[in-house]
């Protein structure tokens, strides 16, 4: 049997949505969306599709805070009303406490 893929079936990772503290440089925001691969993010600054970019992801536990640090690559860019949404694919990743 033939089965067509779409594009939005070709993510590999299920996606959760949850607004979780993220840095990029000195800038503050929030994520739309993450998975085990990649991450959505809501700016109010430019970045460009393929570019690289340094990001810290911060998550609450029962220990405290944790920081996931992420190395990622720009895949995809959305203009929703005032904001812009950047679709980022985790290339490399470190959890800190």
């Amino acid at each position: 049997m033939i089965h067509k893929i779409s594009k939005k079936e070709l993510r590999v990772e299920n996606r959760v949505p949850v607004s979780l503290p993220v840095s990029i440089a000195s800038d503050n925001y929030i994520t739309r969306d993450v998975s085990a691969s990649g991450v959505f993010i809501e700016v109010n600054s430019s970045f460009n599709r393929g570019e690289r970019v340094d990001f810290v992801i911060e998550f609450d536990s029962p220990g405290g805070k944790l920081f996931l640090n992420c190395i990622g690559e720009i895949v995809r860019l959305e203009k929703r009303n005032d904001k812009i949404g950047v679709a980022v694919k985790i290339i490399n990743s470190v959890m800190e406490s």
